[in-house]
Formats: structure tokens, C-alpha cells, sequence
């Protein structure tokens, strides 16, 4: 069983497939997938976009499969037949994730907020500095590139690629908060390394060099 976080209306939501309840509760997917739509016929649109959202996967023969994503909600509705001992266990288990993984998005939404400050103070020091004029308007992507390499070993580009975004995407959103705990430490350092009037290479060095014995450490 797998619970996880994902995007629906373009809000970060924890949710379960209809293919994996399927599989832990032992039930024909079809099936599963008939008593969503038999939800849905008894709410209304709105009610329903907010419990589940239809999305497709890709079956073992290459073929494109429908299948829902379903918030905590719309799985205590979908699940609340399900009886007998084993299923119980079950929808107990899944209550556990969703409770584990909401705390880790919770945890995810606060440093992002915080995030938010440090970003704008590494801004404002870059602009206040020769930096951005001598990198042509492109000091703060240039750095957190930088930043990029020395937490994750690859840049901003790289990164897309590994979580499947286009460069209009939000990135960050694809962080633990953990990650974007290690990102705002490097910022918050960056910023003052440039108030101090350090350039790039010395910055790059400095940061390099700290993460190396933090990691050594």
C-alpha cells in the first residue's frame, strides 16, 4: 500500500490509487473503479474533484489504463464497505500513511513558506551587489544553480529531468522538507557571503567546501 503526495487542482494532496487499494483489499480494478463512479453519481461535480481525480497509468502491456487518485476522504467513502477483519487491518494501515505522509506535507508547506523570505533576502542581495549586473540579470539563477549542485550534485536542468517538469513547473514543490531545509541553509549563507561583497567563485568554493565537511561530519 502506498500513499503519497501529488498535485490535484494545483494543490499538493496526499492520496492512494484505485490501483493499489484495489491490490491490497484483493479486488478487481474494474471493479474498484465502478464503485468510484458510483460515488460520483451521488455528488456533485465539485464534491467529487475534491475526493477524486481520474488520472491514467501505464499497464504491463504498454497500454494507457484509466485509474483515480483519492484524498483521504474519498477513500474512507470508497472503502467504507469493505468489511471483515483483513480489511480492517487494512483501512487501519492506510489511515497510518495518510496521518505519516500529511505531517511530511505540513512539515513540506511551512519550509516553503519559509523559504519564501530567504529567497527574497538572496534577491535583494544580489541586486544590491555587481553580481546581477555582470551576470546580465542572471545572478540569482546562476547561484541557485550553484546551490542546486552542491545539495542535490546536479542543477536546476537535471533536476527537471529527474522529476519529469518543464521549466514552467514550481521544482521546489518536488522537495522533502528535509531538502528544502538544506536549500534555505544555503541560501541564507549565500546572501551573506554577498553582502560581504564575496564573488561567485569565492562563493562557490566557500559553499562547496562547507557542505564537504558538513557531509564529512
Amino acid at each position: 500500500m502506498l500513499v503519497e503526495i501529488t498535485k490535484i487542482n494545483k494543490e499538493e494532496v496526499t492520496v492512494v490509487s484505485s490501483l493499489d487499494v484495489a491490490e491490497t483489499f484483493s479486488k478487481n480494478h474494474y471493479d474498484v473503479m465502478e464503485s468510484i463512479r458510483t460515488i460520483e453519481a451521488s455528488v456533485s461535480t465539485t464534491e467529487f474533484s475534491m475526493l477524486f481525480n481520474l488520472v491514467s497509468y501505464k499497464a504491463s502491456n504498454g497500454k494507457s489504463n484509466p485509474m483515480y487518485f483519492m484524498t483521504r476522504d474519498g477513500f474512507t467513502l470508497l472503502a467504507m464497505g469493505y468489511t471483515g477483519e483483513k480489511a480492517m487491518r487494512f483501512k487501519l494501515a492506510y489511515i497510518k500513511q495518510f496521518n505519516a505522509m500529511e505531517k511530511a506535507l505540513t512539515g513540506k508547506l511551512i519550509e516553503r513558506e519559509k523559504g519564501i523570505a530567504v529567497r527574497q533576502s538572496l534577491t535583494k542581495a544580489l541586486q544590491q551587489s555587481t553580481e546581477n549586473e555582470r551576470m546580465h540579470g542572471h545572478a540569482y539563477s546562476t547561484y541557485t544553480n550553484c546551490i542546486y549542485k552542491v545539495v542535490f550534485g546536479v542543477d536546476a536542468k537535471k533536476l527537471r529531468e529527474k522529476y519529469g517538469i518543464g521549466k514552467k513547473d514550481d521544482l521546489r514543490s518536488c522537495f522533502t522538507a528535509e531538502e528544502l531545509k538544506a536549500i534555505q541553509s544555503m541560501e541564507s549563507l549565500v546572501s551573506g557571503l554577498v553582502d560581504c561583497g564575496w564573488g561567485y567563485d569565492q562563493v562557490k568554493s566557500f559553499i562547496e567546501q562547507t557542505n564537504t565537511k558538513q557531509l564529512a561530519g
